[in-house]
């Protein structure tokens, strides 16, 4: 039997997300995170730091979702853990850890979310998916374009990324019970597209394109 190895994983794991989003980053977005590396790893720290602080903001409101809290439990240890890779890179280079206002991105979709449980669960997760597999997708476009040790971090987060993602996917489907959740998926990656394709103000992680 043939073990699949871990760069073929990772590389199924991409396809899938690819498939899963609504459309790819665009290029000029690619150039801005490159003639803006330094804003890139200050938000990038901030991404990891509010993706951790939303896992944990799961789990003090769904304490009786057993599946729930052991999923965002190691989702937010490994968030933190990739919070303290990023500052530590910060650090190596010299870059300080400045306050930079969020992007329209995340408050852009979670706009979305109706407003009472089961839906409000069901639409906050399948957004978290949509938010996981876009950085998954970004850290593959950028790896092959940047210095040799943020390639390899980089490249080292996709299994990761695009473990969150599928476990907030299986997550909001168990949350839907019966119901099917297509219709919210469809959505959602309206908006997402919509968020991602046009132009933005200023560069940010998650931003669309800045001219």
């Amino acid at each position: 039997m043939t073990v699949p190895s871990a760069a073929a994983s990772a590389t199924s794991a991409l396809d899938e997300i690819k498939a899963f989003l609504p459309c790819p980053t665009p290029q000029r977005w690619i150039e801005n995170a490159l003639e803006n590396q330094r804003v890139m790893l200050v938000d990038h720290a901030n991404c990891e730091k509010k993706a951790a602080s939303t896992a944990l903001s799961l789990i003090n409101r769904y304490t009786d979702n057993f599946e729930l809290l052991n999923k965002m439990s190691r989702l937010a240890r490994e968030e933190m853990r990739h919070f303290e890779q990023v500052i530590a890179l910060m650090k190596r280079r010299k870059i300080p850890y400045e306050h930079v206002a969020a992007s329209r991105y995340a408050a852009g979709l979670r706009d979305l979310a109706r407003r009472d449980d089961p839906d409000k669960l069901v639409d906050v997760l399948i957004i978290g998916a949509f938010i996981e597999a876009r950085s998954c997708e970004r850290f593959a476009l950028l790896a092959p374009h940047l210095d040799a040790e943020l390639e390899k971090f980089y490249m080292s987060l996709l299994k990761s990324e695009a473990r969150h993602y599928q476990d907030y996917l299986k997550l909001a489907k168990t949350a839907a019970g019966a119901k099917s959740i297509d219709d919210r998926i469809e959505l959602i990656a309206q908006r997402e597209r919509e968020l991602i394709e046009s132009p933005d103000t200023q560069f940010r992680f998650h931003s669309g394109p800045v001219a």
